[in-house]
């Protein structure tokens, strides 16, 4: 889980920062977007802020035990939220900028990757606790 975290958080940063540092110079080299105006640069702005509080949630929750499952879902619901709203766009609006869509492969890979975390965790977790249970059953039925 923990490494998941790092990776996740690190990978987000160039992300984070191409949406909102300098969004009308930026944005126009990947995308077909020109940014003009306050309320647009606004818009992007909190991008950045949204996608860098992820970063700093996913690399202090790598460091704080109690925190990672926790930090591991929410990473899935936000990939696979993204994701989500990517594929609906691409549905009704047609193909974007290759860059979105290199965005949308990893966030379909992060997502899917959490979701490998969780189950393996539950495995090694269910695992466990069965073999403490079958000791704790062996020294009930002795005493």
């Amino acid at each position: 889980m923990k490494l998941f975290l790092l990776v996740a958080g690190v990978f987000l940063i160039p992300v984070a920062l191409s949406y909102g540092v300098d969004p009308a110079a930026t944005l126009p080299k990947f995308m077909n977007i020109t940014v003009e105006g306050t309320d647009q640069t606004h818009i992007f702005r909190a991008l950045m802020g949204l996608y860098l509080g992820m970063v700093t949630f996913c690399i202090i929750a790598a460091f704080t035990p109690e925190w990672r499952r926790v930090a591991v879902i929410w990473a899935v619901f936000f990939a696979y939220s993204l994701a989500i709203g990517r594929i609906l766009s691409l549905i009704v609006d047609g193909v974007p900028s290759p860059i979105l869509l290199f965005y949308m492969a990893v966030e379909l890979t992060v997502g899917t990757l959490g979701l490998l975390v969780l189950i393996r965790e539950r495995r090694k977790a269910e695992g466990a606790g069965l073999r403490s249970g079958s000791r704790l059953d062996k020294a009930s039925q002795r005493g």
